[in-house]
């Protein structure tokens, strides 16, 4: 794995992780609370706090990766047929590692009763419109 720079003692993406991918500023690491079967976190390898704090390479970098892994999962799981793509950035936003990450999240048929809405989910009541 290339090294973190700018590492952050008490981040724990910034400690040693089991690195699946890798691009350039970018990598990726399986989620240890995953929503779905095959929840992945793209992360840069810079310690910075969030979507808006990425460089435009390393915003680049992240879009490569989730590429490649949406292509290697759905090669390796023929029940995929979508992804949720989304950050957290800030508390109130519900992001609790103050390191940026995007989780990549491979959904199924029936894996909800009606995804209808989908990420406007987080907030109760506003996903069905």
């Amino acid at each position: 794995m290339t090294s973190i720079s700018d590492k952050n003692k008490s981040c724990p993406f910034c400690q040693s992780l089991e690195v699946v991918a890798e691009h350039k500023s970018v990598f990726a690491i399986k989620d240890n609370f995953p929503v779905t079967k095959g929840h992945h976190l793209i992360i840069p390898f810079r310690h910075t706090e969030n979507y808006f704090s990425m460089t435009d390479a390393e915003r680049d970098d992240a879009t490569a990766l989730l590429n490649v892994l949406k292509i290697q999962l759905e090669e390796g799981d023929t029940s995929i047929v979508g992804f949720n793509i989304g950050m957290n950035s800030g508390e109130a936003a519900g992001q609790t590692v103050m390191h940026s990450h995007i989780h990549l999240m491979p959904r199924r048929k029936g894996d909800t009763p009606n995804p209808r809405g989908g990420v406007r989910g987080v907030i109760p009541g506003k996903m069905d419109y």
